[in-house]
């Protein structure tokens, strides 16, 4: 480590020859810590290439150091400036004007490196020592001293994408590590692993245009990614490292797939596929834009295609009893309970009316489901979905050819835009009607594509006075509108859809007679009436539908299923079979029909039936991406168990996680999954608690950097107060100034300018890469820079500039404690106040999660400490370990330079004495009334 640290300060000394000397020590150290430091010893290998490239002259020398950054998969910014540097050495054409140069975005001189402290030699320093000496590694279960507490803190593991992180990404990894660091100093035993989400779509994309094999791709961007984490100094126990697409992993994913067969849970239904006839494959809904294929622009059709589909639906009302018992935000609560969409309500019977020529049969009825049964007197037509079973046979020969046209451009919608609200309604008349069970009216039917198959029976009554998708459909053709309830406040606009007490709610013969009623007893009575009489029933209905859980694609979890020659009848494979790996193959290419690649590979599909020894064939799809992250968090505890999917008692330890950090995006869906599979696992006694995640937390987006925009008017000038209708024009920042409350354009201060933010995107060219942050200032400065933006649950915007305000404050800290001698004489009563005042504020916050303002308590003790005539190293120690989870590295440093000789990272946490932050003195200011005569 001496050596190490020796060749990076001779960087800062230029000594190209001193540095490339030290490459022989780097390959010892290296060795010496193992495989998990290659990035960090990489990491001083850029460094010194890069030095080296500065130094040298001849372009072609150059041009070999930029090829050697090159395959250490160096930063683009240290790429961009060597290339830079190697053309600036290229020899001009004679007679050629030599221009001046342009700054490369990511060159030197837009990415000049802070010195206000050495935090780029002492970060790699500190990294380096973590791992060689393993210092966040939790032990196994038998060697782990089981009396203390436990603290299991986890990401949502990322899908580790060609384009690495971005700086939104560390937000979420930095909370859980503060958290994680915090609490190992409070004394818990803590797991905090990293993994790979590392099946999925891109990867296979990649290989179809390339003919890179997925596993090559996703290995390469695995590295990328741990390269990027290790160099924020996050600290995971990377010896519990897995992913997805390991066959040790996904080994047990297929036998958790296999339980859910036995059990019933897992069974084939016909599903509509998104189908491209030009691309020759099926696509994922985030492949079509517009009922066409993104790739090309080529149009989808919907076609129904044998699906492998998991029964969540039997654990709903489990899913929604349960969330009572987690700690989670009402509003991501909410949107589960949503999606779920439990209600109570009644099927009720409409018994066709055929229209002429109609094939349907006399005694047919249409069964909808409704929520509403008050409402059944405002009924003044019906629909069905396009895909309804019964479509063919009510629609008439004179209305068949507009239904069929019909529901073939339906077909090539998916269920998103078919339901989108703002959406025009479209639909087209059957020619039949259905007959009001209340009273016997006779309502058209018609198909509309807003009506899905998929859920309920697939047709609706439609009350418009009180419905508002109903309400439109109605005045686009033209169909009655009856008021059946009544509002309880006067000049209510129709559609209403609140309480209300029922009107025009009356049978003729007056065997229902709901008027006057409030809306709970008029449904209460409809309900009884619709059961006596044999027209409906008490119904609980779901939104929630059962999961479709089949791709066709080569990436991803072969499912451990077969079919004997010459049936459908599907078997799972033997356990001591698995894993059951993908075959190896450089053809990715869909085969042109609606099936898997894998359906190609006919000797890895020819398979065996072991229970006969008859002839059998493979499933062909493959599982969703979401697969391995239903239960990753399990595999974690235990990761290295071939013989079971985790130990029972390590299980017992360590579940539930305690804290769960990821995006609001995946709170339906990954979470809903998830704890469906772990309820499974309950249920099979795999674990022992009925929800998997405790505590949810939810970071915000960092959008990026303000635009400043300025609306042009169609004569060509510039709106002066921000309106208008034409593309807005963004502008530098420097041509923007304050004039008052307003932004104003430095060149026609008249102009008003409009800051705009947005999400961080390729296309708007405002994605910012936490390489360069980390170059210019600093894991450190990143990871507390994100904290300090404001509540981690709220939206933020990033500003590369604000950043320098968290840097300064680190280099404050530095020269606090390297600046001048450290006293050992004990502080002050003043001292001691401030001290422990900031360690009650900072151990409160920090356990809150409120890391902003346990911040701003940091830099507060700082301006206090630099008053100070002397410096006592019993304070500053106890700072130290405040900053320690914020800002690891630069705490590693100071600890050491305070006289330390290993690791803070399981120092105890300091604790306050109330009794130090009570004032000795209190000055009031008094006012003496004088006395006139």
């Amino acid at each position: 480590m001496v050596f190490a640290m020796q060749g990076l300060s001779c960087l800062h000394e230029n000594s190209s020859t001193t540095a490339l000397s030290h490459f022989a020590v780097l390959n010892t150290l290296q060795h010496n810590c193992g495989m998990q430091c290659r990035p960090a010893m990489d990491a001083y290998r850029r460094q010194l290439l890069y030095r080296h490239a500065q130094s040298i002259s001849g372009c072609a020398r150059r041009k070999r150091v930029v090829q050697a950054l090159d395959k250490l998969q160096c930063t683009r910014h240290t790429r961009t400036l060597c290339h830079a540097q190697a053309i600036a050495a290229e020899p001009t054409v004679t007679g050629q004007p030599q221009q001046e140069a342009t700054p490369i975005p990511g060159s030197k001189q837009s990415l000049a490196q802070s010195s206000a402290y050495p935090f780029e030699q002492l970060e790699a320093k500190w990294q380096s020592y973590w791992c060689k000496h393993k210092t966040f590694k939790t032990p196994g279960i038998q060697e782990l001293d089981k009396t203390k507490p436990k603290f299991y803190a986890l990401d949502m593991f990322p899908y580790p994408s060609g384009s690495g992180l971005h700086v939104g990404h560390p937000e979420g990894y930095t909370a859980t590590d503060i958290m994680a660091r915090y609490k190992r100093m409070t004394g818990h035993n803590v797991l905090h692993p990293m993994g790979w989400d590392a099946f999925g779509l891109p990867a296979e994309t990649y290989a179809i245009q390339t003919g890179t094999h997925p596993a090559d791709t996703t290995s390469k961007n695995i590295d990328r990614f741990r390269q990027q984490l290790q160099a924020l100094g996050f600290s995971y126990d990377w010896d519990r490292e897995l992913a997805t697409t390991d066959p040790d992993f996904y080994k047990w994913t297929q036998w958790i797939f296999i339980q859910l067969f036995n059990k019933g849970l897992a069974y084939q239904a016909e599903v509509p596929v998104n189908w491209c006839p030009a691309l020759g494959t099926v696509l994922a809904n985030e492949e079509i834009i517009d009922g066409k294929s993104e790739r090309g622009d080529h149009p989808v059709e919907r076609m129904p295609m044998k699906q492998w589909m998991l029964r969540i639906t039997k654990y709903a009302d489990r899913l929604l009893e349960d969330l009572d018992e987690v700690d989670w935000s009402d509003s991501i609560k909410d949107m589960q309970r949503n999606w779920i969409g439990r209600s109570q309500g009644a099927q009720v019977s409409f018994r066709i009316q055929a229209g002429e020529g109609a094939t349907v049969a006399s005694d047919a009825e249409l069964e909808v489901y409704t929520t509403r049964p008050d409402t059944l007197f405002g009924v003044t037509y019906m629909v069905v979905a396009p895909e309804h079973p019964l479509l063919a046979q009510i629609t008439t020969p004179g209305q068949q050819a507009e239904v069929d046209a019909y529901v073939q451009k339906a077909g090539g919608m998916s269920d998103l835009e078919r339901t989108e609200l703002q959406k025009s309604k479209t639909g087209i008349f059957t020619g039949s009607y259905a007959l009001n069970p209340v009273n016997q009216e006779a309502v058209p039917v018609w198909v509309a594509d807003y009506v899905l198959g998929s859920y309920g029976s697939g047709a609706i009554m439609a009350v418009p006075a009180h419905d508002s998708r109903d309400y439109e459909f109605a005045q686009e053709f033209g169909l009655p509108v009856r008021q059946v309830v009544q509002s309880l406040s006067p000049d209510q606009d129709l559609p209403y859809t609140g309480e209300g007490v029922a009107m025009n709610s009356c049978s003729e013969s007056g065997e229902i007679h709901l008027d006057g009623l409030p809306q709970q007893e008029a449904q209460q009575q409809m309900l009884a009436w619709l059961q006596q009489t044999g027209r409906g029933r008490q119904q609980v209905n779901y939104k929630l539908r059962d999961w479709l859980f089949a791709r066709q694609r080569y990436w991803g979890e072969p499912f451990p299923i077969i079919f004997p020659e010459d049936s459908q009848e599907a078997k799972a494979v033997q356990e001591d079979e698995l894993p059951l790996t993908l075959p190896s193959t450089q053809d990715f290419k869909p085969s042109g029909r609606p099936e898997s690649p894998l359906a190609k590979i006919t000797d890895w599909v020819q398979t065996t039936d072991p229970a006969t020894g008859g002839p059998a064939r493979r499933e062909t799809c493959t599982m969703p991406q979401w697969a391995g992250s239903c239960w990753y968090y399990l595999r974690f505890i235990d990761p290295s168990n071939s013989q079971r999917m985790l130990d029972a008692e390590a299980e017992k330890y360590w579940m539930p996680v305690d804290l769960y950090v990821g995006g609001a995006e995946h709170a339906v869906l990954h979470l809903l999954y998830a704890r469906f599979w772990h309820k499974v696992l309950y249920d099979l006694g795999m674990v022992s608690h009925k929800e998997p995640f405790q505590r949810l937390v939810s970071q915000g987006m960092i959008l990026g950097e303000l635009e400043y925009v300025v609306m042009p008017q169609p004569d060509g000038s510039y709106s002066q107060d921000g309106q208008g209708q034409g593309t807005p024009v963004r502008l530098d920042p420097a041509e923007v100034e304050r004039k008052g409350d307003r932004l104003v354009w430095s060149k026609h201060p008249e102009v008003q300018i409009t800051a705009q933010k947005h999400k961080m995107s390729k296309s708007r060219g405002n994605v910012v890469n936490p390489d360069d942050v980390v170059y210019r200032y600093g894991a450190d400065s990143l990871r507390l820079y994100e904290m300090f933006l404001g509540p981690l649950q709220d939206t933020k915007v990033w500003s590369t500039n604000n950043i320098e305000g968290v840097h300064r404050f680190l280099a404050r800290v530095y020269r606090l404690i390297t600046e001048q001698p450290v006293t050992d004489s004990a502080p002050s009563q003043p001292q001691l106040r401030l001290l422990h005042a900031t360690i009650k504020k900072v151990t409160e916050e920090t356990s809150s999660m409120r890391f902003n303002t346990g911040i701003a308590a940091m830099m507060e003790f700082v301006n206090g400490a630099y008053k100070w005539e002397q410096r006592p190293r019993q304070a500053l120690e106890q700072f130290v370990l405040l900053l320690a989870p914020y800002a690891p590295h630069l705490a590693e440093e100071m600890w050491q330079v305070l006289g330390h000789d290993r690791t803070l990272a399981y120092e105890p946490w300091p604790e306050h004495d109330e009794v130090l932050l009570v004032e000795d003195t209190v000055q009031l200011p008094i006012q003496v009334q004088s006395l006139s005569a």
